[in-house]
């Protein structure tokens, strides 16, 4: 078939040449529009349940809100686990599915449960679900911060800015095209607050039920029908809405002594900020922090300048006194510098590749023609992404990268073959014709080529079985490796003969010899053969050594589970003592920024204190998330970060430093954002406490360890206001009644809505913020059968304590003790913590699990490894098939031990950790090496089949010396692309692919090295009988060479 292919592409020159300029201009045309993003589809489907529960605390949260939607959403179909959190009025749910899950049929399901389940809960509280949105959700962060003007007074008040952002900046940026959600936070939401005076109504007699009776329906419009008058037809209006305060005053609430009462009378009314629990800074003054999150599908980079855009377009209409909207964190940015610097490294590693090959063909011509391979496989690539429905992102452009070496390999055999034979050619009486000798020279390494490219896309076959996280992040990477290297061999058997029969025949050095490199090298190599046959079993034995040694140091590497990446900015999370109130949050936080400010790299810091009022994460105002932008500099990042822990040590905070993107990837691993999680369940809050304080203890003493913190689940001041039941019959008041009350006095009941144009304000009735405190509680009046009685004649006020927030999973409490590593060794830490745990006595019903990063990690490497057996027993395979002997396919793959020996030395060289990406790079190397060994061994061969050599020591010297060229060029192109990867290891981007390159590099090196001695010392000594028996299963070998097939 492949003859078929060489000799019809020779037949039809032209065609060829002009298919090969359309799939460039098509493959550049679709590069362009494909999506860019910095990693793959990562999103584990993962569907949020939100529940606002008014002013409830959070044991009545857990029971009446999060049990009963927890119990529904337990037993779904693909439901891998379900976690909540019930803080203080509000239940967050997040329910995991399997990967592979269709999101939209899970929410289907999720809305079933939901709709079964409303029944059971109170009467006003509402699950609702979250948008759709990607794991790598914030795509951007907005600061409007609140401009203070000279005289010290505010430009814009709190309340302007947070309207402004409410409805002016969210819904135009959720009208972006790939935005899911828009969340603002900080400055204050405008309410018009009725604050009943108690003692003022019972002078007046009027009721709260009255009250709430005048209030209901305020400012409302309703409609009136239609009517007939003259032959028209009218529409009746009724209008009675008003955003004025003074209607709203002088509204009457009961009717006495023929006077009205107007509500001023009995009643405080204006505008007020509604309660809030979370606000916003920005380097240190007070600011309104818009996050927004992209949907999963969407590509982050358009996303992004479309938001811009929609930015730009509402500068011109901006109110006074309010700031541009600064860009805090930009995902984008770290997307770009990352496919820049992979971009680059791809350019960089194809000039790498055109300068070895010009210095061994000492010929533009033959450089061009083996360069030809690159752009079309890439535009091949392309092609398929397009298909598959890939982004391009750093996996996939690495997967591109890391293959540009080798995509010229099979145009570079091919050309030296064309070449070679065209020389001969030219030497005979009567030479052949010049397209005869090029279908030949191409058919003759064929073979060999498609053999050793079966090769390479077998020992892929593991990274697609990859489990979660790590298989969606490495499979693009062998794919976009794969398509790559099987577009450069077809375009090895199509376009490049046909280049060659133009150029090469008419080419003026064809008489010359080689190139000085390459005789100066064939000089070197038969010496050094010559002095290897007499000592072939020590050196065969010295390469053992090597072999054994190189395995032995395996297991003594550090471990990660992903290099650490570079992104440019951080994220810190600062936790304050649980019951802090969120004005002193807010004053630590600001000082905190100003602390982080100091630091010389830092340029801008952004506060996010307590949670907005649509956020999926279920933050107290104790804790802040703090975005801070850093500018490179001499210090590497790991010293900044402890320059800004040592900073912020001052506060009485806990700080846990990290980084946007790789804390989200925690969160979707274990559900929290750290490395390491220790998440201890059980069904009393209190032991909980007690084992997490225990357990952080007893890891405090590790090694390593750093962030190493309890989640804060403790008890926080609480007033309760204890309804005595006796005492309430004796006054006639229903239990019920006199709860509801009380929950409208303090919580506030929501009367109507004002409606301002597009904006939206609640009308609340509530006490006071001054009528709250435990005292005025108690004697606040209030309507009973009997009278009017003081709060304290029925209940009994006191200050207690409960719990800040509960953690559940998998329908049990559970507590988690958080922790990162300073990057040490992470295999090390993880034994050492599982020791710990052994050590701890339990409870009775309590249990501990570990969970984190390192979990992927294991699964990854135990999986890799058995993938790896297998890949190589096909390897085995394909190599049997092909020379029917047992011992030539171990001469041929004896290459990847002898390459491990290189990318051992090579890992401690630079002291890179066995990650995941390092075994990306042995599997590539497998399939490298073993392509040297199918170009000898195919040679050797046929030499003694064609050229009626004799199987002995002047064979295989001719033979090394024929095939030293492509052998040396092949490898030397392929680690000499990778350069541009070695040098910059912690640029953004090139961090995952750097452990990749190097291992690469290292194994390159010592397999070439080794190769040139020992694949002719082992042919020579076990190869005789093998090579024996094919050639006599070959009976009719004195037939002409073309009918026979070349090995």
């Amino acid at each position: 078939m492949f003859n078929w292919i060489v000799r019809n592409s020779l037949h039809n020159r032209l065609f060829v040449l002009a298919f090969a300029a359309i799939l460039m201009v098509y493959g550049i045309i679709t590069a362009v529009k494909t999506p860019v993003d910095v990693f793959p589809d990562l999103n584990k489907p993962l569907i949020t349940v939100l529940t606002e529960a008014g002013g409830m605390a959070p044991e009545e949260v857990e029971q009446l809100v999060t049990f009963p939607i927890e119990t529904a959403l337990n037993g779904m179909p693909g439901v891998t686990r379900v976690r909540s959190m019930s803080g203080v009025g509000l239940s967050i749910l997040y329910a995991e599915f399997d990967w592979g899950t269709d999101i939209y049929r899970n929410r289907q399901l999720v809305a079933e449960r939901l709709a079964l389940v409303r029944e059971r809960l109170p009467a006003d509280v509402v699950p609702v679900m979250g948008p759709v949105s990607s794991i790598m959700g914030e795509v951007m962060l907005l600061a409007l911060p609140l401009n203070v003007s000279e005289k010290g007074a505010s430009a814009a008040t709190p309340m302007q800015a947070r309207e402004y952002a409410d409805f002016v900046l969210r819904p135009r940026l959720l009208a972006v095209q790939g935005v899911s959600q828009v969340i603002p936070i900080g400055g204050e939401v405008r309410q018009l607050r009725v604050e009943p005076d108690t003692a003022r109504m019972a002078q007046f007699g009027v009721t709260l039920s009255q009250l709430e009776t005048a209030l209901k329906g305020f400012a409302g419009n309703a409609g009136g029908g239609f009517i007939d008058l003259n032959s028209k037809e009218y529409l009746i209006r009724h209008i009675g809405r008003t955003n004025k305060v003074e209607d709203l005053q002088s509204a009457a609430v009961a009717w006495r002594d023929a006077r009205p009462i107007r509500l001023e009378q009995v009643a405080n009314v204006r505008f007020a900020p509604a309660m809030k629990r979370g606000d916003g800074g920005y380097n240190g003054s007070p600011a309104v922090i818009v996050s927004v999150q992209k949907q999963p599908e969407a590509d982050t980079v358009r996303v992004t300048r479309d938001i811009e855009q929609a930015l730009r377009e509402l500068s011109k209409g901006r109110p006074e006194g309010i700031n541009e909207p600064r860009a805090l964190f930009r995902q984008a940015d770290f997307i770009e510098a990352s496919i820049g610097n992979v971009t680059e490294a791809l350019r960089d590693g194809a000039i790498m590749v055109a300068i070895v090959l010009f210095a061994f063909l000492l010929s533009a011509r033959t450089t061009l023609i083996s360069l030809v391979a690159i752009p079309l496989s890439l535009a091949a690539t392309a092609l398929v992404f397009h298909w598959l429905g890939q982004s391009i992102n750093v996996m996939t452009l690495g997967g591109l990268a890391i293959a540009i070496g080798e995509l010229v390999d099979d145009a570079v055999v091919d050309v030296e073959n064309i070449l070679r034979r065209l020389k001969q050619n030219r030497e005979l009486e009567h030479p052949a014709p010049t397209l005869e000798v090029v279908r030949k020279a191409s058919v003759e390494v064929r073979s060999g080529i498609v053999y050793a490219t079966a090769i390479v896309v077998l020992v892929f076959v593991p990274l697609f079985a990859l489990p979660g996280v790590e298989g969606r992040l490495f499979s693009p990477l062998g794919i976009a490796y794969i398509i790559s290297i099987l577009a450069s061999m077809l375009v090895s058997m199509t376009v490049t003969p046909v280049l060659c029969s133009y150029l090469l025949p008419r080419m003026k050095r064809i008489d010359h010899g080689d190139s000085p490199i390459v005789r100066r090298l064939k000089h070197w190599d038969e010496k050094l053969l010559a002095w290897s046959f007499p000592r072939s079993k020590a050196l065969m034995a010295t390469a053992l050594a090597a072999v054994v040694i190189a395995l032995a140091s395996v297991p003594f590497f550090p471990r990660a589970f992903l290099p650490a990446f570079n992104e440019g900015s951080l994220v810190l999370g600062m936790v304050f003592n649980p019951g802090t109130s969120l004005a002193e949050a807010n004053r630590m936080g600001s000082l905190a920024e100003t602390l982080i400010m100091e630091v010389p790299e830092v340029t801008q810091v952004g506060r996010r204190t307590g949670r907005a009022e649509l956020d999926e994460h279920a933050e107290g105002v104790h804790s802040a998330e703090i975005d801070v932008d850093l500018k490179r500099s001499e210090r590497d990042r790991e010293a900044v970060m402890a320059d800004i822990r040592a900073k912020l040590s001052v506060l009485p905070a806990q700080v846990a430093v990290g980084q946007p993107i790789s804390h989200r990837l925690d969160h979707l691993l274990s559900g929290v954002r750290a490395q390491i999680a220790l998440k201890i369940s059980g069904d009393d809050t209190d032991t909980l406490r007690g084992l997490a304080e225990q357990m952080r203890q007893s890891l405090s003493s590790i090694p390593g360890l750093v962030d190493l913190t309890v989640e804060k689940q403790v008890l926080i001041p609480q007033i309760t206001v204890r309804l005595d039941h006796q005492k309430a019959a004796q006054v006639g008041l229903a239990p019920g009644e006199a709860i509801r009350v009380l929950q409208a006095l303090t919580d506030g009941a929501h009367g109507a809505q004002i409606v301002d144009g597009p904006r939206r304000y609640e009308l609340v009735l509530r006490l006071p913020d001054e009528g709250r405190s435990p005292q005025d509680l108690a004697r606040t009046l209030i309507d009973t059968p009997a009278g009017r009685i003081p709060v304290s004649a029925i209940a009994t006020v006191s200050e207690t304590d409960g719990p800040n927030q509960i953690g559940r999973e998998n329908g049990r409490r559970r507590i988690v003790v958080y922790a990162n590593t300073d990057g040490s060794d992470m295999s090390r830490i993880v034994r050492d913590i599982r020791a710990a745990i052994d050590r701890t006595q339990l409870p009775t019903g309590n249990s501990i699990s570990l969970e984190g990063q390192f979990q992927a990690q294991e699964q990854a490497a135990q999986k890799i490894a058995w993938l790896s057996l297998m890949s190589l027993a096909l390897v085995f395979l394909v190599l049997y098939t092909r020379y029917r002997s047992t011992t030539l396919a171990l001469i041929i793959m004896a290459n990847i031990p002898l390459a491990l020996v290189g990318s051992v030395i090579a890992m401690w060289l630079s002291g890179i950790t066995l990650s995941v990406a390092s075994m990306v790079g042995f599997i590539t190397l497998t399939g490298i090496a073993v392509r040297n060994g199918i170009l000898k061994v195919s040679h050797y061969i046929n030499l003694c089949k064609f050229e009626g050599e004799q199987f002995g020591q002047s064979m295989v010297v001719r033979g090394s010396l024929e095939r030293l060229t492509p052998v040396l060029m092949t490898a030397l192109v392929a680690a000499f692309a990778l350069t541009p990867l070695l040098l910059s290891a912690d640029a953004a981007g090139k961090e995952i692919l750097h452990p990749v390159a190097v291992v690469i590099f290292g194994g390159l090196v010592s397999s070439t090295l080794l190769d040139t001695l020992l694949t002719p010392l082992m042919y020579l000594a076990f190869g005789r009988k093998a090579t024996e028996k094919l050639l006599a299963s070959n009976p009719e070998a004195e037939g002409t060479p073309e009918q026979q097939e070349a090995f």
